[in-house]
């Protein structure tokens, strides 16, 4: 009897190795060695980056800090590995010939590019990026249809819909998409009580190990308004409700058109939906992500505050009016979250800087890949020239 670690073969380029993500994915890599690492990509940590080229030897690695860029290739200068570097070094790692999927973890508005050229090259995309969606996803799922490519989500909540999804044979019969939310480390705190939140403050999320950006986002909840843009796209429809689930067993859920509904539980473990997205539609074994009933004695959803979070409710405004308001959404937001994580931004201040980026810049309602980045770079010095006059 063969090993049953050799028997899924599957051979992906990992883009965002380094991160919570990247590295996970690896981790599933060493399990099941039938999976091959073809490229991977970092943005600075070329240490841990070397490490890896080392463990799973890529064809290629791209750094796209160019100055990192070129001491990882005297470092790795003993090996066969090909090192690149920049927006061309990624789009590359993206679309290298020998993978058959793409792993999409580099974090905000950085993965679209990639992302296109990946589909362009014909590459199943198993999508962590949200920010892909969210910015782009008139072009990125037009793309994947064109292009006969699947696009397979990474994200717990995503991944929890599409397996729920199983099945259904006709997308009309979804009536709702129950997104859930774990709340954050600050569920039920009003705003008065959130003025002088620290950045330590905003990253001890309750139940997920998670990067920063990503961790900061959770708790004001513009991670989950990321992730209802996000469904719209994936899931070709617009009546999203998010549901707060303290415990984050229920991963999400989809209601039918006869009130059915279907959910997909599990531990909060990441490594579940990742692999998923990589075997699909086969499910492999698992190591120490049993779910145990028995010790949760109760599951409870309630309804989020989109008063206090208010950054939940802007989430729901871009996708009502779409063009670049979604664009105006995260950028803002990663520039926002960037000041406060230096001390130059108050913890209440992120979503007041949302806000004021989407009402300042006129909409596009049909947006190209020009128009995308420029709104982008639009958001961004919005948000950093307040943070100067803040200071003044």
């Amino acid at each position: 009897m063969r090993n049953r670690k050799t028997e899924f073969e599957h051979k992906i380029s990992v883009l965002g190795s380094t991160g919570s993500i990247g590295t996970q994915t690896l981790e599933i890599a060493r399990e099941y060695k039938g999976i091959s690492i073809e490229a991977m990509s970092a943005h600075s940590n070329i240490e841990l980056l070397e490490k890896q080229a080392r463990e799973f030897k890529p064809k290629l690695v791209c750094v796209t800090d160019e100055k990192k860029a070129k001491e990882l290739t005297i470092k790795l200068a003993d090996t066969d590995i090909k090192v690149v570097e920049g927006r061309n070094g990624l789009n590359e790692a993206a679309s290298i010939d020998s993978a058959k999927t793409v792993v999409t973890a580099v974090v905000g508005i950085a993965g679209l590019e990639p992302t296109i050229e990946a589909i362009k090259a014909k590459k199943n995309i198993a999508l962590a990026n949200k920010e892909t969606l969210v910015t782009g996803g008139h072009i990125i799922t037009r793309l994947a249809k064109d292009n006969d490519v699947q696009i397979l989500p990474v994200d717990s909540e995503h991944s929890a819909i599409f397996q729920s999804l199983q099945g259904c044979r006709d997308r009309g019969e979804i009536k709702k998409i129950l997104l859930t939310a774990s709340g954050g480390p600050f569920f039920g705190k009003k705003r008065n009580e959130l003025c002088n939140i620290t950045p330590e403050d905003a990253l001890k999320h309750p139940n997920w190990n998670m990067g920063a950006k990503v961790t900061i986002d959770s708790s004001t909840l513009v991670n989950k308004g990321l992730e209802v843009i996000e469904a719209k796209w994936l899931f070709d429809t617009e009546n999203i409700k998010v549901l707060v689930h303290r415990q984050s067993i229920v991963h999400s859920m989809v209601e039918f058109k006869d009130n059915g509904i279907i959910a997909q539980l599990g531990i909060p473990d990441m490594r579940l939906p990742i692999q998923y997205a990589l075997t699909y539609p086969n499910r492999l074994p698992m190591k120490n992500n049993e779910l145990d009933f028995t010790k949760y004695s109760a599951l409870t959803f309630e309804e989020p505050d989109m008063h206090t979070f208010c950054a939940l409710s802007l989430a729901y405004s871009a996708l009502k009016n779409g063009g670049i308001k979604p664009t105006l959404f995260n950028s803002a937001d990663e520039a926002a979250v960037d000041l406060f994580m230096r001390g130059k931004l108050s913890y209440l201040g992120i979503s007041e800087a949302i806000e004021e980026a989407m009402l300042s810049v006129e909409n596009i309602k049909n947006p190209s890949v020009e128009d995308i980045f420029a709104a982008d770079k639009a958001a961004r010095e919005i948000v950093y020239s307040k943070s100067i006059k803040r200071r003044i």
